[in-house]
């Protein structure tokens, strides 16, 4: 009964310095008397926590306001300075590894192109131990300060997967269209990234850390739901429901790129035939431009090819346009409308948001008839209540969403850092984490 209550009073601690946390993150900045009604804690549980979490240097003052006839109200905030963050990015053309403040403010980065030797995973996991070892070093950053590295991969993704040489178990990978099978992606990336052990990984879905991302801080925020489409040279999405800080809130990876939008249609680098991402993804495209007599050197990549296809159909003033290149993405256009209508149908999203490099390319010229053609395949209802855009977030929004991994367990642990000889595996995602938040021991 004692360790019980033990237990008990620690777990309530916890959470009511990640109550404090998460909205001084979210909602901040904010005076302590502002922070009751929002938390629901009274006036003393508040003092002990902002006392608690000042001390250790993970709150600030951020000025002050005037009140109604009383002493001005001191504002406090999440210290950027609290922590450092690791987000990663393992894309279709590169890995990018950036380093981060608490603000999410970038203090380094570094990318390492895939063009010559493709998804080796041997290779890949070098990139990363070099590429983190960099960022570390050019910021000039204690590897002890990190509350975590989170990762964006390609793929399914199965938790808790076969046991490795240390007795942990980690996330494996299954990414058909890039030829991995059941890799252990993230025992490899233990054995291999030069950081203290405690360091927790979080690896995830790359559409669904693009999700979070623009949810939390991008065209997303505030919506009840949103569907975020990631276009590359492959094509996924997500489907988030729930505020940021609704313990219920629910974040699905989808296969959406291996939906069918044509039968009997053109054969996908999954295997499979008639997919969207074998007519929307980047390669696809510089496939079919080649195919249509596009003028692309043998050698072309898929970012120099989409670029070529895009100014043939859009030269310019003087230019003329190349009637091929635009029926080629009128075509592409109304592929894509066709899935996000698919979308709009099953989930009911209030928004619909584009993003990823070849999506961020695409969308200034394609977006208004992808509107048309996913109005015309959507239920006229359902249409009527979605708005379909452009990601706010650019071309990073996927490493800053795989830094928002690690950052999601740390306000949802009340900015506790993982213990020393632990086993470094939080809950491994934002909804995990924060429902572990509100689970108090039974026994």
């Amino acid at each position: 009964m004692a360790e019980r209550n033990r237990r008990t009073v620690r777990d309530l601690r916890r959470g009511n310095r990640a109550r404090v946390l998460q909205r001084l993150y979210f909602d901040g900045p904010r005076s302590r008397q502002e922070l009751g009604p929002v938390t629901g804690l009274s006036s003393g549980s508040i003092s002990n926590v902002v006392a608690e979490l000042s001390a250790e240097g993970l709150l600030e003052e951020a000025g002050v306001v005037d009140s109604d006839g009383g002493r001005p109200r001191t504002l406090l905030r999440v210290a950027p300075d609290g922590g450092l963050l690791v987000g990663i990015d393992i894309g279709e053309t590169r890995v990018r590894v950036e380093l981060f403040d608490l603000s999410l403010t970038e203090l380094a980065r570094t990318e390492r192109l895939l063009a010559q030797h493709g998804y080796d995973v041997e290779r890949i996991v070098a990139h990363v131990r070099t590429g983190v070892a960099d960022v570390l070093r050019d910021a000039g950053a204690d590897p002890r300060r990190l509350l975590g590295i989170g990762i964006g991969v390609p793929g399914i993704i199965e938790r808790d997967g076969p046991e490795g040489t240390d007795g942990t178990r980690g996330a494996v990978v299954h990414g058909q269209t890039i030829g991995w099978r059941a890799v252990p992606f993230e025992q490899l990336l233990r054995e291999a990234v030069d950081v203290p052990p405690e360091v927790p990984l979080f690896i995830d879905n790359g559409a669904k850390t693009l999700g979070q991302a623009e949810m939390w801080f991008g065209g997303g925020r505030g919506a009840g739901a949103a569907a975020i489409a990631l276009i590359g040279s492959g094509v996924g999405a997500c489907v988030d429901r729930g505020d940021v800080l609704d313990e219920d809130r629910t974040s699905l990876a989808l296969e959406w790129g291996h939906t069918t939008v044509q039968l009997r249609g053109r054969r996908c680098r999954c295997g499979s035939i008639g997919c969207l991402e074998a007519y929307a993804g980047a390669e696809a495209l510089r496939e079919r431009w080649r195919e249509a007599g596009g003028p692309l050197p043998e050698d072309a990549d898929d970012e120099t090819a989409l670029a070529a296809l895009l100014a043939a159909a859009y030269p310019g003033r003087r230019g003329t346009p190349d009637p091929v290149a635009l029926a080629l993405l009128d075509e592409t256009a109304e592929c894509l409308g066709a899935a996000l209508a698919d979308l709009v149908n099953l989930f009911l999203p209030e928004r619909v948001l584009i993003g990823g490099w070849a999506g961020l390319l695409l969308g200034p010229r394609l977006l208004p008839e992808i509107r048309r053609y996913a109005n015309e395949y959507a239920l006229s209802h359902a249409a009527a209540r979605t708005t379909i855009e452009m990601g706010r977030l650019g071309p990073d929004a996927v490493t800053v969403g795989a830094a928002t991994l690690p950052l999601a367990d740390f306000l949802a642990r009340g900015g506790s850092r993982p213990e020393p000889g632990g086993t470094g595996a939080p809950p491994r995602t934002a909804v995990d984490a924060v429902r572990e938040r509100h689970r108090t021991p039974m026994n």
